[in-house]
């Protein structure tokens, strides 16, 4: 493993990045849009999350809390399930 002069790795760097990396969301995302992504699910877990949208006036909570809940999974995939698990969780905070 190379080290520089004080000490420090390359994982080590690599540790830091991940560690900091910020996630983001591109496009427009709005209230109405999710409706409209939900206007034919009838499932629990669409209506709880709109519910939680509501509550919340907006999307701008979900998508601040949904990109620092996936920080975690950086390093270990970001999928399908993993996003699906973490909208639910914050629908259900």
């Amino acid at each position: 493993m190379r080290t520089d002069r004080r000490g420090n790795t390359v994982k080590e760097l690599i540790r830091y990045l991940l560690e900091h990396i910020c996630l983001d969301f591109q496009g427009d995302i709005t209230l109405d849009t999710v409706r409209a992504f939900l206007r034919e699910d009838d499932s629990r877990e669409a209506r709880r999350l709109l519910g939680r949208l509501i509550e919340d006036k907006g999307v701008d909570e979900m998508l601040i809390t949904l990109a620092d809940c996936l920080r975690e999974y950086v390093t270990t995939g970001v999928n399908e399930q993993v996003v699906s698990e973490q909208l639910m969780l914050y629908a259900d905070s």
